[in-house]
């Protein structure tokens, strides 16, 4: 049963978003092969998912095998899929059997669309990342006939060129296309397998779908795959290459299908796609704003409009106090304002809001009903809880007031807002509310840990209690910790020694989760302020993480308006006790970085760290990003460094996909909090880096361009 607990959970969540999400669905998940990807049973279609859908599809066949996959449509006409297989191998008679745990990538690009007649036409890379056992390539073509009818056929190497195959046609072009290498016993996986696209000989497919109702499907394939790795390990018997199957669509999220492989064996296909276009609360459940109070005409009421207000301490404070109840009343939390005849400047806090824009339309409604008329200047200068400024926006009242009801009222006032930076910003008097600093917050809540494939249990988790608290004595300084007791689960049961020959950064994880105790996830001290224009900085000391503490500091070059940023990040550490208390070991790391930052535009953005690691290798990470407008964020990072394959080992390099899910998709109510999880096929010591919280880049890319005018559609929300 530890083999299919990873597939259990994975499915489990995915069906309740699935549910969720197919009660607003729009264009609906495609069927999914086997393995994953839009097809037929085995064999792989031209069709691409809707535009970023995330798909979890469970594969689990009679004879033990199962695979359990993850892809994602990261745009219009490119695919990648993660996967986790099982296979038993047979060991000699009366011996029973072991098991194989496979990690995989998948990278499709779709070279045609469909048109009236021009079939969609596909090239895709299957396992070409991994140990071997799936990689195969291949180019496929599908022709949607009519409503009731799809054909596909294609060509394809690798594993995909076993049955019925023929000499490489690229051979024409090359004779390095002659002859496939095939993967080396004992070498560590996890390698771009490049010597071997498209090499070798190969071989045809082709299958047909037949869709008698909306909800029914039959398929039929002729498979191109001889299904070799499973005839050798005694777990296959192939007696044809012609494969059946009929699948059920559940909902516009959930598919069912059960299909005959080879003549021999039967399978089950579980299928659960979500959408981050496809909110399961449609458009949201925000509570109503107020609206924009709007001033009197200075002819009809002109003592509304005096100024003999200014310098008045008691009538300042007496709008002070009401703006910040006004500002709590619309989830927002008042630092600091600024009052003058012709200008109000407010810093604030936004707790509850996905989009700053969104907080920035709620504050200006929030000042348009108790600031004097006299003023026409609003300066919104919104804060992250480590008391940042990123931004500063200008706009005119006057421009709120016209603009509101406008059918593209957020666009316009974009149009004629002011971006500043926050530093330049002059303070003519600020004053901070009485409750700024200083601030102290507590919270007692669950936690969940989770490790994957570890291949004794492929899903080990932890559920407990956390007790986390944060002191903000002073603007910018933060001290804040946590202490944690594990209730119920199983990490503290792995067993696996560490094999690693690098310092043991990462790979003795196993032994900080073996305490029964109260732990100390991490407990610091940490100064945050912006030393000039364009800059911001931190400090930090104490038990940074749950495995180093030391001290860390970084700078950060990020101008409001610019796409590009800039960071220096340096930091000296020492390896904790197994305990998680306040202990330390003797392994010493230093790790210092260089980060470049930058959005490509269409909510995509990348980020490249050059410097060394934990384990004192030197290399650099790349890590790409798709954010979607409602804050779903989708990506994947690798990392490359001097540490060769052999002495990285299993894996031969760290790589891995990431998914940050924001908790108001979901619920349709307000909220900054996420979840998230970090899929790595394995936990080695190369190329590991510290788990800061509070890095500086993360924290005000929403403060500024471009983000801040991504954002700008919800500012009348």
């Amino acid at each position: 049963m530890r083999a299919f607990r990873t597939t259990a959970l994975i499915g489990a969540a995915s069906v309740a978003l699935s549910a969720a999400s197919a009660a607003s669905a729009q264009e609906q998940s495609l069927s999914t092969s086997s393995y994953g990807v839009p097809g037929l049973i085995d064999m792989p279609s031209a069709r691409m998912q809707p535009d970023g859908e995330l798909v979890t599809s469970v594969a689990i066949l009679s004879n033990g095998v199962a695979r359990t996959q993850l892809s994602f449509q990261l745009t219009p006409r490119i695919q990648g899929v993660f996967r986790y297989a099982t296979l038993p191998d047979f060991l000699p008679v009366g011996s029973g059997f072991i098991r194989t745990y496979d990690r995989s990538f998948d990278f499709r690009y779709q070279l045609f669309r469909e048109g009236r007649l021009m079939p969609a036409v596909t090239v895709g890379l299957q396992d070409f990342g991994g140990t071997g056992i799936y990689s195969g390539e291949y180019l496929v073509a599908t022709k949607t006939i009519n409503d009731q009818l799809t054909v596909t056929g294609g060509i394809g190497w690798g594993r995909l060129g076993t049955n019925g195959s023929f000499s490489n046609p690229l051979s024409a072009i090359s004779d390095r296309f002659d002859t496939r290498p095939g993967f080396v016993p004992g070498s560590s996986g996890g390698e771009f397998s490049t010597g071997q696209w498209f090499r070798g000989d190969a071989a045809l497919f082709a299958g047909v779908e037949y869709r008698p109702t909306d909800r029914w499907t039959l398929k039929a394939e002729y498979s191109s795959d001889a299904y070799l790795e499973e005839e050798a390990r005694g777990i296959f018997t192939r007696k044809t290459p012609l494969n059946f199957g009929v699948e059920y669509r559940v909902n516009d999220g959930i598919n069912v299908g059960a299909y005959v492989l080879g003549g021999s064996e039967v399978g089950l296909n579980l299928q659960f796609g979500v959408n981050p276009k496809r909110p399961p609360q449609g458009s949201g459940r925000d509570p109503a704003p107020r609206p924009v109070t709007v001033r009197p005409a200075r002819s009809d009421i002109p003592e509304a409009w005096t100024t003999v207000w200014v310098g008045n301490e008691a009538v300042e404070t007496a709008v002070g106090t009401t703006l910040d109840a006004l500002m709590t009343e619309a989830g927002l939390e008042l630092i600091g304002y600024d009052l003058s005849a012709d200008r109000a400047e407010v810093r604030f806090r936004n707790p509850t809001y996905i989009s700053q824009a969104q907080a920035m339309g709620r504050a200006v409604r929030a000042m348009s009903a108790i600031v004097p008329a006299s003023v026409e200047t609003f300066v919104l200068i919104p804060e992250t809880a480590t008391s940042l400024a990123g931004g500063a926006v200008v706009l005119r009242r006057s421009d709120i007031e016209a603009l509101e009801n406008s059918p593209n009222g957020a666009a316009e006032v974009l149009a004629v807002a002011g971006l500043v930076d926050a530093v330049t910003v002059r303070d003519q008097g600020r004053r901070y509310t009485e409750d700024a600093y200083p601030r102290f917050n507590w919270n007692l809540g669950p936690y969940f840990g989770y490790s994957l494939f570890d291949p004794d249990d492929p899903l080990r988790y932890d559920i407990g209690a956390e007790l986390s608290a944060s002191w903000e004595p002073v603007r910018g300084m933060v001290v804040e910790g946590a202490l944690r007791q594990r209730i119920v689960g199983n990490r503290d049961e792995s067993n696996r020694p560490s094999n690693s020959v690098l310092p043991r950064v990462r790979t003795d994880t196993p032994e900080f989760l073996k305490t029964n105790d109260p732990f100390i996830p991490y407990l610091t001290a940490e100064y945050f302020f912006r030393p000039g224009k364009d800059l911001y900085a931190r400090t930090s000391a104490g038990l940074l993480e749950d495995q180093f503490g030391g001290v860390s500091a970084e700078l950060l070059w990020k101008p409001v308006a610019s796409p590009l940023a800039i960071g220096l990040e340096v930091n000296q550490v020492r390896q904790r006790d197994f305990d998680g208390l306040l202990g330390f070991q003797d392994l010493d790391a230093t790790t210092a970085f260089v980060s470049a930052y930058y959005d490509h535009g269409n909510r995509f953005f990348s980020q490249v760290d050059v410097g060394q690691y934990l384990a004192g290798d030197r290399g650099a990470t790349y890590r790409l990003t798709r954010e979607f407008s409602n804050g779903w964020q989708v990506g994947a990072f690798a990392t490359m460094t001097n540490v060769s394959a052999e002495d990285f080992g299993e894996g031969s390099f760290d790589k891995g996909i990431f998914l940050s899910l924001p908790v108001s998709w979901l619920t349709g109510r307000p909220s900054r909090d996420r979840a998230g999880v970090e899929i790595k096929p394995i936990q080695r010591d190369g190329g590991a880096r510290l788990n800061l919280r509070h890095r500086l880049y993360p924290q005000v890319r929403d403060l500024s361009d471009p983000q801040l005018g991504e954002q700008w559609g919800r500012f009348w929300r």
